[in-house]
């Protein structure tokens, strides 16, 4: 430990000599102090908390991520090209703990920044809660500068599956001729759809329960108000712009239950509205009731249409857990970075790693290709998916590309503090193990093989 300690202390004093510490700094406080002064609000909490969050902290985040990869690229694809890494190749240390010890200094670096930074945030944050009108402040108090957990309905995509899989396969037992006229993969996914939403739509004057557990979060909640979260879409629109819709909650077969007044509210938009306290049975199931008053039927997403909302704990410890979330993401940068400089050289490395991260950006094109099941354009009309040669390599190769850029991006703790939303400690756990440990644990297994077989006694391209 204590040679890998000593390279992350020469790569600390390598990067303070090229003073690109004090600069990466300088840039992160004018990025705070400046976005949310040249940026202005509309005075309300939602603009408010766009501007200080969302800005601030996606601006710190493309800052350090693109610092980190030109560091961690930089640092040991120069010192093998300008023939340094000789000097402390001939020391008794092994390249892993070379490796290992640039990675930790990086990382190491990136914290220091990140604290920094986060610290700036958090502070004009309440600097610049106190100029709100009071009625805002109230607002930003209850629903953003909060840590809320989410509950939501049993997830039924196994039930929707298997619903789909019967109905295909009754229709082919009726029609044989069909498995050779159509496409079955894009015939599939037409009946998937039909059977989700099902599931999701509200016919005009009916009604339509949700079942939401709790879970442990029961055993805290008593006598403090929820918040109901709800998002409908509407294939027609109404004369107003608006639908009326009737709430109801309770427990599970309680006598104990609340009742709304007829709510005027837009489609297409969440909508978020206090339900009182104890509206849970012991088991802590809560039930859902929406009545759909309307002339056009309603459809909830299964996505995000209906989720309660509790409190969890403070926006500080909140604020950490987000800015943990974005250390391991510059942690993960860091590894591909010196990945790359393992075997590559300092240009070459650097455009390598960027464009990783445009495959991570571009992730949604490529779900769209695997979902289609070709990288061809079909017809959407006649049903009929398109075809390619290629498609027997690319498919699969995009799915394990994208089962990987999933680890990261299930992660998003900017829009979850912006919204008030809940970085529990959980998934703090899950994004250390899946983006530190599998992914970066994998890039740092193939930068260190690499460098390993690195002959470093070649001519690095000067004479």
């Amino acid at each position: 430990m204590q040679r890998i300690l000593a390279i992350t202390w020469l790569t600390w004093k390598a990067a303070l000599r090229f003073r690109l510490f004090l600069v990466i700094a300088a840039l992160l406080v004018l990025a705070v102090v400046g976005l949310p002064l040249v940026i202005k609000d509309d005075g309300t909490a939602s603009g408010f908390t766009q501007i200080i969050l969302t800005y601030t902290l996606s601006a710190i985040t493309a800052l350090l991520g693109f610092s980190t990869l030109w560091l961690s690229c930089g640092t040991l694809a120069r010192d093998i090209e300008e023939c340094q890494i000789q000097v402390v190749a001939t020391k008794p240390i092994a390249r892993w703990q070379i490796w290992l010890g640039k990675w930790m200094g990086i990382v190491s670096l990136d914290a220091a920044l990140l604290a920094i930074s986060g610290a700036c945030v958090f502070g004009m944050l309440q600097w610049r809660a106190g100029t709100l009108p009071a009625a805002e402040q109230t607002i930003l108090r209850e629903q953003v500068l909060v840590s809320r957990g989410s509950a939501k309905p049993e997830d039924v995509t196994a039930q929707i599956d298997t619903e789909t899989e019967q109905v295909l396969a009754n229709r082919l037992k009726s029609n044989p001729e069909l498995a050779r006229s159509v496409d079955l993969p894009e015939v599939r996914r037409q009946i998937r759809e039909q059977v989700k939403a099902d599931f999701q739509l509200v016919p005009p004057g009916y009604t339509r329960p949700w079942q939401i557990d709790l879970g442990f979060a029961k055993n805290y909640l008593h006598d403090r108000p929820l918040q109901l979260r709800v998002k409908f879409n509407s294939a027609n629109h109404s004369a107003n712009g608006t639908f009326m819709l009737v709430w109801q909650v309770g427990g599970a077969g309680s006598t104990n239950y609340w009742q709304s007044e007829p709510m005027s509210m837009a489609p297409d938009t969440f909508h978020e509205f206090t339900i009182p306290a104890n509206l849970f049975d012991k088991d802590g199931q809560m039930t859902i009731v929406v009545a759909n008053p309307n002339n056009t039927a309603l459809l909830f997403p299964l996505e995000d249409g209906m989720e309660v909302l509790y409190p969890e704990t403070t926006f500080g410890v909140n604020f950490v857990r987000g800015l943990g979330i974005i250390f391991f993401w510059l942690a993960l940068m860091a590894a591909v970075g010196l990945m790359a400089a393992s075997f590559l050289s300092f240009p070459v490395a650097a455009f390598f790693s960027l464009a990783l991260m445009t495959v991570v950006l571009s992730s949604g094109t490529l779900t769209e290709t695997v979902a289609s099941g070709s990288v061809a354009a079909g017809n959407s009309e006649s049903g009929v998916a398109g075809h390619s040669v290629a498609d027997v390599v690319l498919i699969p190769a995009f799915k394990g590309i994208l089962s990987l850029v999933q680890l990261v991006q299930n992660f998003s703790p900017i829009d979850a503090l912006s919204t008030g939303r809940s970085v529990t400690w959980t998934e703090l756990g899950q994004a250390f193990v899946q983006i530190v440990v599998v992914l970066g644990g994998i890039f740092a297994l193939i930068g260190i093989f690499c460098l390993n077989r690195r002959e470093l006694a070649t001519a690095q391209g000067t004479q």
